[in-house]
């Protein structure tokens, strides 16, 4: 009797051996009769009774070689399975039908200029500078030397967080500068690129979020011949190395000396167009040197160091580059109109 069951398990090992399904229906037959939960070899261990005592761990490990064989087996037919349909499906392709055409997107013009002024500066030293855009007021207004009483505290100005005097949307990215010269000691030379907000009308000219890269350089003996030369650097760079620039008299609370700066038309050479308003010139930052009293509300010996600052908007070069008439078409993530950039990447 014990012979005849072990002869049976055997046989069962040489067909699960020379079993040879060839279709996924086949081979799910072949799993169900083998490993499926009333398979052929659940009712062997009922066996166990009729082997004698010395041979029933015999017995045993031959029932589970079976399983570990039909086990094997079934993997081995399921990959090939698998890899015969992935080489049918291969096959099936026609690699000579045109591929389907993919819709390349752009960078947005503001990061497009954003990027080369940055990529400008980074050249000569300066180093970017990123801070938080809800600031406090101390930050935002009195460390860069405006008074309490100055018109650009007015609510009409200034985005306050409600229920606060003291927390805001900064106006200006001069807060990084704040914060970086309460933290950090001379040489200072860094860039403030970001978001601002101000408290204004929307209209094709201004709104009420705009982009401002600001820079600052302070160190010993740092005069306003440093900050024209740096400004011609970068305007030749940007605009073409013929461009010319011209420093006017101005104010700024924060600077002193302060000057507008403005550049040789780079739209029609300087010789008069609707851009330049038929002057050959066109203003694109303010600048200055850093008021001693700034320097000393952030803790920098203004005895010692001496430096120069600069700031200009985004969106006005962006529209002056790419002849854009409104600024509101930078914010509204019209697609019509991102497309026309997919060569600035």
């Amino acid at each position: 009797m014990a012979a005849e069951i072990f002869a049976k398990v055997e046989q069962i090992i040489t067909d699960i051996q020379a079993a040879n399904p060839q279709t996924a229906e086949d081979i799910e037959q072949f799993r169900i009769k083998y490993l499926g939960s009333k398979n052929t070899l659940k009712p062997l261990m009922g066996e166990m009774r009729n082997i004698p005592n010395e041979q029933k761990r015999d017995f045993g490990q031959l029932v589970n070689r079976a399983k570990q064989v039909a086990e094997s087996k079934f993997q081995e037919l399921k990959n090939a399975a698998d890899a015969a349909a992935d080489d049918q499906a291969a096959a099936s392709i026609d690699l000579t039908v045109p591929g389907e055409p993919m819709n390349l997107g752009a960078r947005h013009p503001l990061a497009v200029m954003m990027n080369k002024i940055i990529s400008i500066f980074e050249k000569i030293g300066f180093e970017i500078a990123e801070e938080r855009e809800i600031e406090d007021d101390w930050h935002n207004f009195t460390a860069m030397n405006t008074p309490e009483d100055h018109p650009a505290r007015d609510m009409q100005d200034t985005y306050y967080l409600q229920n606060s005097t003291e927390m805001l949307l900064r106006t200006h990215t001069s807060s990084v500068q704040a914060r970086t010269m309460t933290t950090q000691k001379p040489p200072i030379r860094i860039l403030a690129p970001g978001r601002v907000y101000r408290n204004e009308t929307i209209s094709a000219r201004s709104h009420c979020q705009f982009h401002q890269v600001e820079g600052l350089y302070i160190d010993e003996g740092v005069s306003f011949a440093d900050l024209k030369q740096t400004l011609l650097y970068f305007s030749q760079e940007m605009f073409g190395e013929k461009t010319q620039i011209r420093l006017r008299p101005s104010y700024f609370p924060f600077t002193e000396p302060s000057a507008e700066m403005d550049v040789s038309c780079f739209i029609c050479d300087a010789k008069g167009c609707n851009i330049c308003k038929y002057t050959g010139w066109v203003e694109i930052l303010g600048c200055g040197m850093v008021d001693p009293q700034v320097l000393e509300n952030c803790g920098i010996d203004s005895k010692k160091y001496t430096g120069f600052a600069f700031g200009m908007g985004i969106e006005r070069q962006a529209m002056m580059l790419y002849d854009i008439n409104d600024i509101r078409l930078l914010f509204e993530n019209d697609v019509r109109f991102l497309q026309q950039f997919q060569s600035a990447l």
